[in-house]
């Protein structure tokens, strides 16, 4: 029998003017009344994307991930009967601060947390000043709905993080994410970026035969140290273990993006292949190395 997962993803617009922690509440309801299974919310969804520059100020939007200062969302989880990716700048102790994602599930219970493991240093993205690389491991998170494999942003980027994930018996993989395109760049350049987010992602669910949901950001944030900010590109999606499409969002809209997941056509599709089976574990001692010379 079909194991159906509901899933909502978060495609939202930071709005200055509606507080952040309300805006997450309106979906965890939303999603709710939807007959969503899982909300996954957008990264750093409790603010703007606030990486764009470098200040020591910032380190105010950070919070000690306790139950007192999770409690609205674990109530909003309990009340709508959704377990809730959330991902928060979680404050571990002074001069310690992570990029965070925390699992609720249906009870209102705190069912585990993620801490991002790559962190990038680009133009735009000042992340190294902000984030302590995680030490979570690549574990997925145990929940009333299923072994969830959350992972964030610039992890989807990374090919050993989704295997990590599916090998540990992740069922789905989750990226909360914040990508968009430097205003100033050509339109194909912009294209062949969003291609190639598009595509490394779906590639993790072929290579590791599991259906995969990207909740980003979207809309145009300005960065207040005076570069020409970020557009985020939206395109929110959920693909199957073949890497086909179930739903996807459009560019630049604010969407709460519904799609159903059969877990168990995982099981279908690594039979026919089955890379799990013939991968060479003896002969990839190498990749353990930072270059091979």
């Amino acid at each position: 029998m079909a194991r159906q997962l509901s899933i909502a993803v978060d495609q939202s617009v930071y709005d200055p003017n509606v507080k952040p922690t309300q805006q997450a509440l309106a979906q965890i309801e939303q999603a709710g009344a939807a007959g969503a299974d899982l909300l996954l919310l957008k990264e750093l969804h409790n603010g703007p994307y606030f990486c764009q520059r470098q200040s020591t100020a910032e380190f105010d939007r950070a919070t000690v991930l306790d139950q007192a200062n999770l409690q609205l969302l674990c109530d909003a989880a309990r009340k709508a009967n959704v377990v809730v990716v959330s991902s928060l700048f979680e404050r571990r102790q002074s001069g310690l601060y992570h990029n965070t994602a925390v699992v609720i599930d249906r009870d209102g219970s705190v069912a585990g947390k993620y801490r991002k493991m790559h962190i990038p240093d680009d133009p735009g993205y000042h992340e190294k000043f902000y984030f302590t690389p995680g030490d979570t491991g690549f574990r997925p998170i145990d929940t009333s709905i299923g072994r969830l494999g959350v992972l964030i942003c610039w992890d989807q980027w990374f090919p050993e993080a989704a295997r990590l994930m599916a090998l540990a018996g992740a069922e789905v993989l989750l990226y909360p994410t914040a990508i968009g395109y430097d205003p100033v760049d050509p339109e194909d350049e912009q294209s062949r970026q969003l291609q190639a987010w598009q595509t490394v992602q779906r590639g993790h669910a072929v290579a590791n035969g599991l259906p995969i949901a990207v909740a980003n950001r979207c809309g145009f944030e300005q960065d207040p140290g005076g570069s020409s900010g970020i557009e985020f590109w939206g395109h929110s999606f959920v693909c199957g273990p073949q890497g086909e499409f179930l739903a996807h969002a459009e560019h630049n809209k604010p969407e709460l993006l519904l799609a159903q997941i059969d877990l168990e056509r995982s099981e279908s599709v690594r039979r026919i292949w089955p890379f799990l089976r013939d991968r060479r574990i003896d002969q990839y001692g190498d990749l353990l190395k930072r270059s091979i010379d």
